[in-house]
C-alpha cells in the first residue's frame, strides 16, 4: 500500500512549509544555472552593502535593497517562462516568441528601475 500522506496536495502546516522551502532552494539552484541570473546575483552581492551607506533612512535602504531583489525575482520569473516555453517544444512559434520577449522586457524594466533608484541615490550623495 502506497503512503500518499507526503504527496504535495496532502501536506499541511509546517510540513508543507518545510517542503516548500526545499522546492524554493531547487528553484534558486536552477536560476543559478542561468548566466544572466548569476551575473545579477553577483552584482547584487557587490552593491547591496552600499544600500546601508547610501540610504539616509530605513525607508531609503529598503528601497535600494528592494529594487535589487526585484531584479532577481523578475529574472527568475523570466527563466521560468523560458523553461515552460522550451518544454512545450523546440519549434519556433509566434506566441512562444512573444512570451519570451515579454519576459525579457520585464527584466529590462526592472533593471532600468533599479538603475534609476541607485543613480538617484548616488546623485543625491554626490551633490550633498
Amino acid at each position: 500500500m502506497n503512503d500518499t500522506s507526503s504527496a504535495p496536495s496532502k501536506r499541511q502546516g509546517l510540513k508543507r512549509v518545510w517542503h516548500a522551502f526545499f522546492y524554493s532552494a531547487e528553484g534558486l539552484r536552477a536560476g543559478w544555472s542561468e548566466p544572466a541570473f548569476r551575473q545579477e546575483a553577483v552584482l547584487a552581492f557587490l552593491i547591496l552593502p552600499g544600500a546601508w551607506w547610501l540610504g539616509q533612512s530605513w525607508t531609503e535602504m529598503v528601497l535600494l535593497v528592494g529594487v535589487v531583489v526585484a531584479v532577481l525575482v523578475v529574472e527568475l520569473l523570466n527563466t521560468a517562462i523560458e523553461a515552460a516555453i522550451d518544454r512545450v517544444g523546440p519549434e519556433w512559434h509566434e506566441q512562444s516568441k512573444r512570451a519570451k520577449d515579454t519576459g525579457s522586457a520585464a527584466v529590462l524594466l526592472s533593471l532600468l528601475l533599479c538603475g534609476g533608484v541607485w543613480l538617484s541615490a548616488l546623485w543625491r550623495w554626490w551633490s550633498a
